[in-house]
């Protein structure tokens, strides 16, 4: 698939403690060995995210499972245990800071180890040059991830965020557009050890 004329900067948010999970959730591979931060980072790059925000905050030791790209950043949230709003500003901040002055940010978490890229794509691929653009995936009218967020929006949703309060509350506010994935999977995050169970 060759790059669009704009390529969305791809925000992977793993900087939580993972408190009911046992541990930082930036550490945790699956069973084939494959830690959650490479399959996150091999999503956001297959719905055509040229460069790549990795915010770590518990456990900065995580980057080392980061396979070295030289498009992939990886920050550590100075007030991570504030929650996920910290982390989410410090990765906004950081995209906008890239030399290649991306146009929307493609959003999301690594604890959805079975995020579907049909899903990150079809929120992502079309509108990749559009300032003003907010999509998220829904999965049977549930939000989810991943969410596309137009430039002009990063400043004022970087100002909302507080605590553990993520982009969800600025999305309604402003009309975000639901993108249903649910045909594409179920969107559940990894919470617990046992969530991940067959």
């Amino acid at each position: 698939m060759p790059p669009a004329p704009f390529s969305p900067v791809g925000i992977l948010l793993a900087a939580g403690s993972g408190s009911r999970y046992g541990g930082p959730k930036s550490l945790v591979c699956d069973s084939a060995g494959t830690p959650w931060l490479v399959t996150a980072t091999d999503v956001l790059r297959g719905a055509g995210c040229l460069d790549i925000v990795v915010v770590l905050g518990a456990a900065p030791e995580a980057a080392a499972l980061i396979p070295l790209d030289k498009r992939i950043s990886v920050i550590v949230a100075a007030d991570w245990a504030r929650g996920l709003g910290s982390s989410l500003r410090a990765g906004l901040k950081a995209a906008s800071e890239l030399p290649d002055s991306p146009r929307t940010a493609l959003i999301t978490l690594v604890d959805l180890p079975e995020l579907p890229l049909a899903a990150a794509r079809r929120v992502a691929i079309g509108h990749e040059a559009d300032d003003r653009v907010l999509r998220y995936a829904a999965y049977r009218g549930r939000p989810g991830h991943p969410v596309l967020v137009g430039r002009d929006h990063w400043g004022p949703l970087a100002a909302s965020l507080t605590g553990d309060v993520g982009a969800r509350g600025y999305l309604a506010a402003h009309g975000a557009a639901l993108v249903e994935c649910g045909d594409l999977g179920d969107g559940h995050d990894i919470d617990t050890p046992t969530d991940s169970e067959p």
